[in-house]
């Protein structure tokens, strides 16, 4: 259902509950209204005044000349629906419900709209805002501006707006949300990718029901060559409590917040101060082409923490070239740093203009990709008024640079409002009053350069979705390319004597069915001859019949264990996830996930952002492992679970990878299914309860 019309840029606007009060929303949407009255038809609707704002007022809907194109109601909530039915009878089809507290009545406006093919913004709404179409319904001001919000929450919407004006950010469109009892934001979404008038849109949710098409809107925006930046809180965390597996408990709903925002060319921040920081740094500049960054400073001091905030932001201050420091050293005096950060000292308090050259310099070299300026220049004509024309020409040349440079500038000054601050951002210069500030929001900047994920091409596999237990599994990984041990599948002694006399030692036996092995002791490793038959009836006796798998235990020098896992997210849908493994993988918490499918590319990215990276490679003169074999692995459990409709978990640890290839040695395939009801084959097989399904699983191997 496309979005309507009747949100962007309706014809004609009741507003029912207008009012004069200015302590109540009516006021403010009645005023709202009538401000675009010279572009569309404004009706005013009160029970009981004939007159608003010097405007006829009608006591309901239908009294009304006209049909309104939209309907804003703004009444107690237990008139909502007799104002929605009047309505609906007028012929109205658009409604934006400001109202809140409807309680069991929001079940049977659903039902009114649904069934008269009506569309609602609301309730719970703080209302909307187009200023392409002078189109104000929200309680408060909004400046003009490219920022489009879209937030569940009106008031954290509304805060978002105000931190933006106050910074001389403005708002495009505002849309609240609120329960999205019928139009939700994704639709809004979507109705933005086509808006000429935003370049950035903020998104503030706190649940992702239909994360798939949220996705597809965001990477559409993206592709439209608007950035998006994402706002929430823990979001769908109920998802994480429901997995089963160790990669369940290892991540959170936030990590597949920031997957599908990587997947769609979008950033997710944490605050809405960050949200704003990074919008104006946007507003002014296109993203810096990569993270090496200039650090101009008039303080040695501040030039220091500006460094080491760089690098704590994942920018790097590369040491400038000698032909650059000596460039740098012909404009400055002689105590002067340039090896980058640059200090100035004392330079600017001689001639303010060296600000610029220095700027212009560094710009120029090729050596940088962003430009960060710190310390006293916007204070000169503040402290000094005599100081003021001179300081001013140096904003005034600086900012000449901001349309055709190729290396933004990001001024931090140690004042907040001064004429020179005014005039930097008169000149699109993203100027901050603090330096953690100006950093932040150019390490994110630097982090939303690009483009929506490729969608990889989902191979469907011909494994069926297998039955429970290890051996099914075993079978599963197989089909998939991925390496697992020799084994053997045995039920009582006689066929473990004969599994052991067929297979390698050292030897490793599992009770198949039971998921957290090391919990109920149902694994023994580094069996041999003397030990493997008094072991297979230790565990025959205290577990009870069942499928036992008995396999090579892998021994190869070399190796580095990491876990590999996909799991079904309630939202967003299928994910996949890499990291450090083995029965320490918890203790580390080193994983890094994707929405599934992913590529070749995607999989050694996703490796990249491991701390335990650098294993991979050789360690302390230790052979580097076949990464390929690795990520061909991650991208094989990443179209199972992607193209396997009836799985709902996958994981693989440890998948041992060493020089000569990948070995998986334990695993656990989940369906759909078992998921309700674990499965408990054996005489006397712990049941394991849902709380204890939550506990992630001891690891063999």
């Amino acid at each position: 259902m496309s979005f309507p019309q009747a949100f962007v840029d309706p014809s004609s606007v009741a507003v029912v509950g207008a009012t004069e009060d200015r302590a109540k929303w009516g006021y403010w949407l009645a005023t709202g209204a009538l401000a675009g009255a010279d572009r569309r038809k404004v009706w005013l609707v009160n029970r009981r005044a004939s007159h608003v704002l010097g405007q006829p007022c009608r006591p309901t809907v239908g009294d009304l000349p006209g049909t309104p194109n939209l309907v804003v109601v703004c009444v107690p909530p237990e008139h909502v629906l007799p104002v929605v039915r009047d309505a609906l009878a007028k012929g109205c089809r658009a409604f934006l419900a400001i109202t809140t507290g409807l309680g069991a009545d929001e079940a049977e406006l659903a039902a009114l709209l649904r069934e008269s093919g009506a569309r609602m913004i609301g309730p719970n709404s703080l209302g909307l805002f187009n200023a392409a179409t002078q189109l104000r319904l929200a309680w408060g001001t909004f400046t003009p501006g490219s920022l489009a919000i879209v937030s569940q929450s009106g008031q954290l919407g509304s805060e978002i707006a105000g931190l933006g004006a106050r910074a001389g950010l403005g708002v495009s469109r505002f849309y609240s949300v609120g329960n999205q009892l019928d139009v939700g934001a994704v639709e809004v979404l979507e109705s933005l990718v086509t808006d000429e008038h935003t370049t950035t849109v903020a998104l503030y949710l706190e649940s992702f029901a239909d994360g798939a098409r949220i996705v597809a809107a965001l990477a559409a925006l993206r592709r439209a060559g608007k950035h998006v930046l994402v706002l929430t809180t823990g979001a769908s965390e109920g998802s994480r409590r429901l997995a089963r597996s160790h990669t369940g408990s290892m991540t959170s709903a936030l990590d597949v917040v920031d997957a599908a925002c990587r997947a769609a060319g979008a950033l997710r921040v944490a605050s809405p101060r960050e949200l704003v920081d990074l919008a104006r740094v946007l507003d002014a500049t296109a993203p810096p082409c990569g993270r090496r960054v200039a650090i101009i400073s008039d303080s040695g001091g501040q030039g220091g923490i500006a460094a080491d905030l760089a690098a704590h932001r994942g920018l790097h201050a590369p040491v400038f070239t000698d032909r650059l420091q000596t460039g740098l050293r012909a404009l400055l005096p002689a105590a002067a740093a340039v090896s980058n950060p640059v200090d100035l000292a004392g330079a600017g308090e001689a001639d303010l203009q060296v600000y610029a050259r220095v700027v212009e310099l560094v710009a120029a070299s090729g050596e940088v990709d962003s430009i960060v300026l710190s310390g006293y220049l916007g204070c000169y004509g503040e402290d000094s008024p005599s100081l003021l024309d001179a300081e001013s020409a140096v904003i005034d040349r600086l900012g000449s640079r901001t349309d055709t440079a190729h290396v933004p500038l990001v001024v931090h000054s140690m004042s907040a409002a001064s004429h020179a601050v005014t005039r930097l951002r008169e000149h699109r210069v993203p100027v901050f009053d603090t330096v953690d500030a100006a950093l932040g929001a150019l390490g994110h900047v630097t982090r939303l350069g690009g483009q929506p994920r490729p969608t990889a091409t989902t191979v469907r596999t011909e494994t069926a979705v297998p039955a429970p237990g290890y051996w099914a599994a075993r079978t599963f990984l197989t089909a998939l390319g991925i390496a697992m041990p020799e084994a053997r599948r045995v039920t009582d002694a006689a066929g473990f004597a004969e599994a052991c006399a067929s297979l390698r030692p050292p030897l490793v036996l599992k009770a198949g069915w039971i998921e957290h092995k090391s919990e109920h002791q149902a694994v023994r490793t580094g069996l041999g001859a003397d030990t493997a038959a008094a072991a297979f009836r230790e565990m025959y006796e205290r577990l009870g019949p069942g499928e036992y798998v008995v396999e090579e235990q892998d021994t190869r020098p070399g190796v580095v264990e990491m876990l590999i896992g996909a799991r079904r997210d309630r939202d967003f849908g299928p994910t996949v996830a890499v990291g450090h493994g083995g029965v320490h993988a918890e203790l580390w918490r080193d994983v890094s996930l994707e929405l599934a499918p992913v590529d070749r590319r995607t999989a050694a990215g996703m490796l990249d952002r491991l701390r335990s990276r650098r294993l991979l490679d050789g360690w302390r003169g230790r052979p580097a492992v076949d990464l390929d074999a690795l990520i061909d692995a991650i991208v094989a459990v990443s179209e199972a679970i992607a193209g396997t409709p009836g799985l709902a978990d996958i994981e693989v640890n440890p998948i041992r990878v060493g020089p000569e290839g990948a070995l998986a040695v334990d695993a656990l395939v989940v369906s759909h299914a078992a998921e309700a009801v674990p499965e408990t084959t054996g005489a006397n097989c712990h049941r394991e309860t849902t709380e204890e399904q939550e506990i992630s699983r001891e690891h063999v191997h």
